[in-house]
């Protein structure tokens, strides 16, 4: 294992390496925040991939293959058709907002008043997407240094954290793109050909595994559309998404490298599922499903291949660990606490970078210890997208799509569809499928009623929000930092 630890170490420092030079780009709120918005569509549509493909959609991809076949794919197939749908029907407007918050979208639209129990509802969904991130740490490091769990989540946080906090959305992204291209070769073009050969290919895996295997709706339709719900909608809106939307330097570079960052999942959801396929016919009684990746890595992968892959399940989890983080402190910062202190002017950009440095410093500590006390990921993960479909999808889709929905509206479907979704949750269990079902009905009338029951928003605040809608009126700020080139 020599080599593979070789191959994990250098790759360790390199994440860390470009978190020390990130910081040195990153000098005004809107460098630290969206990368100065200036990503060009290359590496706009390798970071977006990056960070939408996480552990869950690399080790929870193949374990569902593992259990399920070829349908197992569709967890992160809805993922891929969330990123599509955002990219072709909202994301150009979302990018010529030139805002930092879905908070701050909601404010603009509704003119104020929704941005401090949004901001809440979107912190815990960021929070438990970066603790369940972090918690995966324990799995890629077990296998890799046999290491106890606490230490391997504290180990893997603490090299998200320091890069995060160094350079902010300019370190995240750098990184993000070599997370990129590890992935794309670690799981597409060497992980997914050798554990097919391995399997004796796909004759052999036909002949061997029962036939419901091959069946792409074997997973069931009500799965299918529960991941349609929580998944597909949840890219609609999610802040770790739109922090990246607001990375692109045109909305028409949100619009077609989204489009090829979500094909790409499509992609990378059916190459999960085939690997999990794989590593049924090879070993048919592993007690957990999700150990399916880690034992095809382990076993069958020869010296220096297994580190790349193993470095590339890294990649999965990290990127998306240092997306939910710096949107968990953004959110923090900007929603929440500078809003409870009433804050009305900003600092110099010296000290919007600090602060916002800072707040990514404390919500990374907090993550990892709630990582290390938090054992099942499932059902963090599952609460965090109850939470961000059934009290935000209704006043955000509201929003964009009818002018007549006031604050008064937004605020009732936020608070309904939160409070309806813990108190099903309570009631149905966590993993149940009608908290999200019910939670959402419940915020989409509270949102209809409520709306046609009050004043319509003001016509100012509206023809404001178009003029943003149309790239006109936002005043973004200006860098301090030495003018520095496009990215491509």
């Amino acid at each position: 294992m020599a080599v593979d630890y070789a191959v994990i170490v250098v790759y360790l420092a390199g994440m860390l390496g470009m978190g020390w030079w990130g910081m040195r780009r990153a000098k005004s709120k809107s460098e630290f925040l969206v990368a100065g918005r200036r990503l060009g569509p290359a590496m706009y549509s390798g970071t977006m991939a990056a960070i939408v493909l996480g552990g869950a959609s690399t080790i929870g991809g193949v374990g569902l293959g593992y259990k399920y076949g070829l349908s197992g794919a569709w967890m992160v197939f809805t993922i891929g058709l969330g990123l599509l749908a955002l990219s072709v029907f909202f994301s150009a407007r979302i990018a010529r907002l030139k805002v930092y918050t879905v908070s701050d979208m909601l404010d603009l639209r509704y003119g104020g008043r929704a941005g401090v129990i949004s901001g809440v509802v979107m912190w815990a969904y960021t929070l438990m997407l970066a603790v369940t991130s972090t918690i995966a740490y324990a799995t890629i490091f077990d296998v890799l240094f046999d290491m106890h769990r606490t230490v391997a989540i504290i180990l893997g946080g603490s090299i998200v954290v320091a890069y995060s906090t160094l350079g902010g959305m300019w370190s995240i992204t750098l990184t993000d793109m070599v997370q990129f291209v590890v992935k794309t070769v670690g799981v597409l073009l060497l992980l997914l050909p050798i554990a097919v050969v391995k399997a004796g290919g796909f004759s052999e895996m036909k002949a061997k595994l029962p036939t419901e295997y091959f069946d792409p709706l074997g997973i069931g339709g009500e799965t299918i559309f529960t991941y349609v719900l929580i998944y597909t909608f949840g890219m609609l809106i999610g802040q770790d998404i739109w922090q990246r939307v607001f990375t692109a330097r045109s909305d028409r570079v949100a619009r077609h490298g989204g489009t090829v960052a979500g094909t790409y999942c499509l992609v990378y959801a059916l190459a999960g599922a085939v690997i999990g396929t794989a590593a049924k016919v090879l070993y048919p009684k592993l007690p957990n499903a999700d150990d399916a990746f880690a034992t095809i890595v382990k076993e069958e992968l020869p010296m220096g291949v297994r580190g790349l892959v193993l470095a590339a399940a890294l990649a999965a989890v990290m990127s998306t660990s240092s997306g939910a983080l710096i949107a968990c402190a953004t959110v923090a910062n900007n929603d929440i606490w500078s809003r409870l202190r009433g804050v009305t002017t900003r600092g110099d950009d010296h000290d919007e970078v600090r602060g916002n440095r800072a707040f990514i410093l404390i919500m990374g500590v907090g993550v990892i210890g709630t990582a290390i006390a938090l054992n099942n990921v499932v059902e963090a993960l599952t609460v965090a997208y109850n939470l961000l479909v059934g009290g935000l999808l209704v006043p955000i889709l509201g929003g964009l799509l009818w002018k007549r929905g006031t604050v008064h509206g937004a605020l009732a479907s936020v608070v309904v569809g939160g409070l309806a979704v813990i108190g099903l949750m309570a009631t149905y269990g966590i993993l149940a499928n009608e908290p999200v079902y019910y939670g959402l009905l419940l915020s989409l009338a509270a949102y209809a009623i409520v709306s046609l029951a009050t004043e319509p928003t003001d016509a100012a605040v509206l023809a404001n929000w178009r003029e943003r809608l149309a790239g006109r009126g936002a005043e973004e700020e200006t860098a301090v930092a030495e003018p520095a080139p496009v990215a491509s």
